[in-house]
């Protein structure tokens, strides 16, 4: 039984976690099914976004704690999986939209974080559980902490506190909090933008907004002069500029667009 469901359509690969009986707890099975899914849809030309979401009421519970028991001392615990999927998800060329329609927790976090735009329902709840536990939420700090405010950060990875989707907002969890009745709407007004950015543009700007600065000011806008002339002069680029002139849309927009 697949752990992972992957749909295409309208250049929008949506992939839900599909494990509820163990609140879509993160075990190696259903890890490498998303990385494989995550693989085939950043290679996939007919994609231009990606929607991670879920069926049943929790998001995602983080690691396969049952699992996690059973591995050690006979095998790899899931969490030494962990950092090859929140990877695959900041690096993807796609923009990845994180749709929470429920709780998450640990591991669960630093997926959301990964994403680059996640919309919850007020109705969601998150916890940093980790130190609960007796662990440490290593890992996913690599997502985490690019997005939270340290003093944030300090609170809520030592508390292990339980706080609402409109906390996750305020601290840059997520990008919005909406009411439950909405959340769909809101992440189809966001995919309604993404999908009308260029492949390429999109793949550049996402490389961009993860680009660590180097050197002096001006080498850093020589850098992006040069980086900027580049796209202005690509094939896309040309056409971006012909369609806004003869007031179409451009051809990599799919059709059918929402």
């Amino acid at each position: 039984m697949s752990l992972v469901r992957s749909q295409t359509e309208r250049g929008v690969a949506t992939l839900t976690l599909d494990s509820p009986a163990n609140r879509n707890a993160l075990s190696t099975a259903l890890i490498e099914e998303l990385l494989a899914a995550l693989a085939a849809a950043d290679t996939d030309d007919a994609v231009r976004a990606v929607v991670l979401t879920h069926t049943g009421p929790v998001f995602c519970s983080g690691a396969d704690l049952k699992e996690t028991a059973a591995a050690f001392g006979s095998g790899r615990p899931p969490v030494s999986r962990l950092g090859e999927v929140l990877a695959a998800v900041w690096e993807s060329r796609k923009p990845v939209v994180a749709r929470v329609a429920g709780p998450a927790r640990a591991g669960g976090l630093g997926l959301i974080a990964a994403a680059d735009i996640a919309v919850c329902s007020t109705a969601a709840t998150f916890a940093f559980s980790e130190v609960r536990i007796g662990v440490v939420p290593a890992v996913i700090s690599a997502t985490v902490l690019p997005r939270l405010s340290p003093r944030a950060a300090a609170e809520l990875y030592l508390t292990g506190a339980t706080f609402d989707g409109a906390r996750a907002e305020r601290v840059g969890l997520v990008t919005a909090a909406v009411d439950p009745a909405e959340l769909d709407a809101a992440v189809e007004g966001y995919l309604r933008d993404l999908v009308r950015g260029a492949p390429g543009a999109l793949a550049g700007t996402k490389e961009l907004l993860r680009g660590r600065k180097s050197g002096t000011f001006r080498d850093e806008i020589a850098a992006m002069t040069e980086l900027s002339v580049g796209y202005f002069g690509s094939a896309e680029g040309m056409e971006g500029i012909m369609a806004f002139r003869e007031k179409r849309d451009p051809n990599w927009v799919p059709d059918g667009v929402f």
